[in-house]
């Protein structure tokens, strides 16, 4: 499949949906918005639209994921996968696209913002712009690179520099698990980092589709529970501060 047929069938699918831009916007100055309003089908295989709980006049909830990693490891062909089951195999490297969609995450209809980020070092003095507005960050490399995944280093520590969070959602993916043949860092490598760092690891294929909604979905509990626990910790702050007013 072509790229231009990608843009095309993204396009399409823009044109069906009303209201529904990205919140990333002109922060990541992307050169395309893509949206997608039906609920995934992938996820309505697991969970049924009978299940889902949405309260009447409810806002959705939306989860905004970054994808960051190396250029070429494969972060597009996962986004694009994700979002509308095919796999790009030409590879266009990527400045910033940014995708809403429509989603049930346990029983709960929520949307997902993915902002695609630019691998390429050249765009690494406007990555500060692109993280700062993410709550979810998918660090992807490819295990048939070695670079790519000493890269990841340098992608998560610039990340906590700007969110100044060691707990902020986090994924690494080893992405490309079709090639094994081809492997270059060993899962016991890839693993040996994630349990440094603290965070799930999880190797994927956009081409085989393995693992792919996944990463999105996990990310997307670990952003849910992330503001939950917020939430939970500003309503104890305002009920402290209520109890401690006297009327006079």
């Amino acid at each position: 499949m072509e790229v231009s047929k990608r843009t095309a069938a993204a396009d399409s699918a823009l044109e069906t949906v009303t209201g529904q831009t990205s919140e990333f916007g002109d922060a990541a100055n992307c050169e395309r918005r893509h949206a997608i309003g039906k609920t995934s089908t992938k996820t309505a295989r697991a969970v049924t639209v009978a299940k889902m709980s949405k309260k009447p006049g409810a806002t959705q909830a939306l989860h905004k994921v970054i994808m960051v990693g190396s250029g070429g490891v494969g972060k597009s062909a996962l986004t694009l996968q994700f979002m509308y089951d095919e796999f790009v195999e030409d590879y266009e490297p990527t400045k910033a696209d940014s995708y809403r969609k429509k989603v049930v995450l346990d029983g709960e209809e929520v949307q997902i913002d993915i902002l695609d980020t630019a691998g390429q070092e050249d765009y690494a003095a406007i990555r500060d712009n692109y993280f700062r507005s993410g709550e979810g960050f998918l660090c992807v490399f490819s295990i048939t690179e070695d670079d790519s995944f000493q890269a990841t280093q340098e992608f998560r520590e610039q990340i906590l520099r700007v969110k100044n969070d060691e707990n902020i959602p986090f994924l690494l993916v080893g992405n490309k698990s079709d090639l094994q043949e081809k492997r270059k860092v060993s899962l016991a490598e890839a693993q040996s980092r994630s349990q440094q760092w603290g965070v799930p690891y999880v190797e994927t294929s956009a081409k085989t589709r393995e693992n792919v909604d996944k990463v999105f979905f996990d990310l997307m509990r670990a952003i849910a529970a992330r503001k939950a626990q917020e939430n939970q910790g500003e309503a104890g702050e305002r009920k402290k501060k209520a109890s401690c007013c006297t009327v006079l």
